[in-house]
């Protein structure tokens, strides 16, 4: 009977723990993939691959709307520290042939879009 009771708290705290939800994407995470994109953003050019691997990797690590809050307003943070060319944040995706739907610009209301 013991062994019973201690199986089933464990069960008890495997399903809590599956159904915490899951923290939003974090702004070091979303720095650390598009961190290869700074010089493209600010000065313009051809983004390298690491950059667009990093834009790749940003589109796969936000999957939930909150991800995609949390990202948008961590992108819009970096840009208002930044000088971000906006035709260049805006030609990045097309540039690294993807779909980003994460605007890259200090002008966005990233709660209106998420």
């Amino acid at each position: 009977m013991k062994g019973f009771i201690v199986a089933m708290l464990a069960v008890l705290a495997v399903v809590q723990m599956m159904s915490e939800p899951a923290q939003a994407v974090t702004c070091p995470e979303v720095a650390g993939h598009l961190a290869p994109c700074v010089n493209y953003l600010t000065a313009g050019g051809k983004p390298g691959r690491e950059c667009c691997q990093g834009v790749e990797d940003l589109i796969a690590s936000v999957k939930t709307q909150a991800d995609k809050r949390a990202a948008c307003n961590c992108v819009k943070a970096a840009a208002t520290t930044l000088p971000v060319r906006d035709e260049a944040a805006q030609a990045l995706p097309s540039q690294c042939g993807v779909t980003l739907d994460i605007p890259i610009s200090k002008n966005v209301n990233c709660e209106a879009l998420f």
